[in-house]
């Protein structure tokens, strides 16, 4: 049996199998291929999902290179934290779901073993979230790492608040724009920072109060502009996903007393701090706070009512249909070509 030939009444068989993107060895976007895998039926406290769209997120990118904080298991190793689909059977013991039922992947498990860009996966009940009524499922698969990453970064960990400032870097990212919304959401003043001109009338159209090119200006312009524009105190807060040396210059544009929260680090160099003290800097990661009921739970409040009233509307930047276009989408996100995020259709 194929998984074109399963129905939810099926799923207590073991010869299932379903396609799904495997890399086998490191390396760019060319290493990924699609194959046909066993697809378990779900045990107790798990959740099978009929994929229907896949979010990408740099640290696929990374984790696909070898560069990521944890190293994919070779060879087969699978990919992918974000995706939105259906439910088609569950395990024993699920209460929170049931067949039919609109999901998305809570982003918060190991990818290499996980990984979502397939057809249908098998994932434990914690690892899966209620999709929002009415959103489609290109909208759901941009949503939940994105905002959950924005809000748990930058409001629950670095206490952003009405009337912050905070600096953004990697703004066109699909994180990056979901941090200008959240900004925006909270009554913060979010500061924008791009690498290219060609990005700033955008940013100021999705909300960013200010947008600093950095390809065009150096540290010091950094610093100078982030302080004219708050009047000379420096900024309350910055939201890194960059890291490296450049690290220090952000830290440099804070006011005394500010937070760093660094999130990433597509910088793979030794991260320098500022010599701007006091300030407070944390790391942040997705994975401690989803894994939490209260934190899923949290997270799920602040972004289905962002995307109710539409003041969270996730940024599409371009969509591929079919796991085929895997390797292309990952291009796309390399090229830094693009603004938001790009999605893949998967068709079941």
């Amino acid at each position: 049996m194929t998984t074109a030939d399963m129905t939810t009444a099926d799923v207590t068989t073991t010869d299932m199998t379903t396609r799904a993107v495997l890399f086998h060895e490191l390396g760019g976007p060319e290493v990924l291929t699609v194959a046909e895998v066993p697809l378990p039926a779900p045990a107790p406290g798990e959740v099978l999902v009929r994929v229907e769209a896949i979010g990408l997120n740099r640290a696929e990118a990374l984790f696909r290179a070898g560069t990521y904080y944890y190293p994919p298991t070779l060879p087969g190793s699978r990919l992918g934290y974000e995706a939105a689909g259906v439910v088609e059977a569950v395990g024993a013991g699920v209460t929170a779901f049931a067949p039919g039922d609109p999901v998305m992947a809570a982003a918060n498990f190991d990818f290499g073993v996980h990984g979502v860009y397939a057809e249908r996966v098998v994932l434990p009940e914690e690892y899966v979230v209620a999709r929002p009524e009415g959103v489609d499922p290109v909208t759901a698969a941009a949503v939940w790492l994105t905002y959950f990453t924005a809000y748990g970064g930058m409001v629950l960990t670095g206490g952003l608040g009405a009337g912050d400032h905070v600096v953004v870097t990697g703004a066109s990212s699909g994180v990056g724009t979901a941090a200008i919304q959240t900004a925006l959401r909270v009554g913060a003043v979010p500061i924008a920072t791009t690498r290219g001109e060609g990005k700033r009338k955008r940013l100021l159209e999705l909300g960013a109060a200010h947008v600093v090119v950095t390809e065009s200006e150096d540290a010091d312009d950094l610093v100078a502009e982030v302080r004219r524009i708050t009047g000379g105190a420096g900024a309350d807060l910055v939201f890194d996903g960059i890291g490296g040396p450049g690290f220090a210059r952000l830290g440099d544009a804070l006011r005394p007393g500010g937070t760093a929260v660094l999130y990433g680090w597509l910088d793979p160099r030794p991260v320098t701090l500022s010599r701007n003290w006091p300030q407070t800097v944390h790391t942040y990661a997705n994975g401690a706070l989803a894994r939490t009921a209260e934190g899923r739970h949290r997270a799920a409040g602040f972004i289905n009512s962002g995307l109710r009233d539409g003041s969270l509307a996730p940024v599409i930047a371009r969509t591929f249909d079919g796991l085929e276009r895997i390797a292309d989408a990952h291009r796309l996100m390399e090229s830094n070509a693009h603004l938001g995020k790009i999605v893949v259709r998967v068709g079941s």
